[in-house]
């Protein structure tokens, strides 16, 4: 089964996870995030990906058809658009997290309409869009805005795999 099949049928495989709806009122929401414009995994940022960076730090799904992941530490990679509600509610708690968690996981962001190709791989019918990449495991997608404690939880348990 090659790269792709494998991440479309993720789609369906993670629902341990309850999402929010989004009722965002103007001051949660944010400012474009800043972000870090270095592909180094300690900076405690989250990484604007594009295509290139992800065929070489997270699957180069061009040259093998199996999901084979790149990088050292475990990583999420946040799919948004500017101008979706959610994702600019869900961003700063992504810079945090960033930070909570420098050393230990790489958060990256992928603007789905400048990167539609990478939207596709991960079938991005709506945003935001979580991946969850675990070392030495398939990826977990992860739908919709939620809470920073759903995240914890879901990168302590998941990604780091400390016991609760």
């Amino acid at each position: 089964m090659n790269c792709k099949k494998r991440v479309l049928l993720l789609l369906l495989a993670w629902v341990g996870l309850a999402t929010y709806a989004c009722t965002g009122k103007a001051e949660q929401r944010r400012q474009e995030m800043p972000v870090a414009e270095t592909d180094s995994t300690t900076t405690g940022e989250v990484i604007v990906m594009d295509k290139a960076m992800f065929l070489k730090q997270i699957c180069d799904y061009e040259h093998s058809p199996e999901w084979k992941y790149l990088g050292t530490k475990p990583a999420i990679i946040d799919l948004y658009a500017d101008w979706c509600g959610p994702c600019r509610m869900v961003a700063p708690i992504m810079k945090e997290l960033a930070k909570e968690y420098a050393g230990e996981i790489v958060i990256y962001k992928v603007n789905v309409d400048k990167e539609q190709e990478l939207a596709a791989l991960f079938n991005a019918s709506s945003i935001p869009l979580f991946v969850f990449i675990p070392l030495g495991e398939m990826p977990q997608l992860f739908r919709g805005a939620a809470d920073k404690a759903t995240y914890k939880r879901a990168i302590d348990e998941f990604l780091l795999k400390k016991k609760p």
